[in-house]
């Protein structure tokens, strides 16, 4: 038994030592090659305004209490992964637990020796209970995009990574300068969400917290951009940017207080009917 564990030990420490010249080999090579700030920003602002597709891309949108939460997404994290150079990252599920999948991300700077470790959670229960697992698989997936772009922007300066965001953003909405390009981006950006998810233009206007159509401008039509990206991404799910879920039990409460109004009504008559 003794002989056992201590092959397992050397086992473990030719792993450890392995990995540690790794790092040391590419933490010396970062050292010999630094980065460019201005040319890994001017790159990453070349790529992510290349067309407009991708340029949407790089922004997610998340409606939150009659409110629009923005910020720059995944693939603009990927985008600038690639051009900053001399980093690390590695995300994976760490724990499925009964209710949430949980993914743990790690960001390292072989240049400045930084590193940061992040953690995101989400759910993997839904209206019919718990996911099967294709379904858990996906939010997974979705789960280490997430944690995977929290981490990368936890260790790339803010001044690099905003500077590309903003970038997309305007290159996002295109020309929207008469009344007309406003009018045909508007209907557009709708009638995706109406044939794709099959949602209602009532729905739409109620997630953004809008009364109107004609409230939406050009940075709300920059938000609803944002929004389809969220999908794509498994950022969030239709009844949850929609509020499907809360519609439904709002209707089914309504359907259980119309039987019981019914059901009050028609029990005086039920007791007349058994009076002698």
């Amino acid at each position: 038994m003794d002989e056992i564990i201590k092959i397992e030990n050397s086992a473990i420490e030719a792993i450890e030592a392995e990995q540690r010249a790794e790092y040391d080999i590419q933490i010396a090579t970062a050292k010999r090659y630094p980065r460019n700030l201005k040319s890994v920003r001017d790159n990453c602002i070349a790529i992510a305004t290349m067309n407009k597709e991708t340029a949407s891309s790089c922004r997610y949108t998340l409606p939150r209490g009659g409110k629009s939460l923005s910020g720059p997404s995944v693939h603009l994290a990927r985008i600038i992964a690639q051009q900053y150079g001399n980093i690390r990252i590695d995300s994976k599920v760490k724990q499925i637990t009964d209710k949430q999948i949980i993914s743990e991300a790690v960001c390292f700077d072989l240049e400045t020796n930084y590193a940061c470790k992040v953690e995101v959670r989400k759910s993997i229960i839904g209206k019919n209970g718990r996911f099967n697992d294709d379904m858990i698989t996906v939010t997974g997936n979705a789960a280490n995009a997430i944690a995977f772009r929290n981490a990368v922007y936890n260790v790339v300066p803010k001044a690099i990574y905003e500077s590309v965001y903003n970038s997309a953003v305007r290159m996002i909405t295109g020309d929207l300068s008469s009344n007309d390009l406003l009018i045909k981006e508007r209907k557009n950006i709708i009638s995706y969400f109406i044939n794709e998810y099959k949602v209602t233009e009532d729905q739409i206007l109620n997630a953004m917290g809008l009364r109107s159509v004609n409230q939406i401008k050009a940075e709300q039509i920059a938000d609803l951009n944002g929004m389809r990206q969220s999908l794509k991404d498994g950022d969030s799910t239709v009844e949850e940017m929609f509020h499907l879920t809360d519609e439904k039990k709002a209707e089914e409460n309504v359907k259980q207080k119309k039987s019981e109004m019914k059901e009050k009504k028609g029990a005086p008559e039920q007791r007349n009917l058994e009076m002698p």
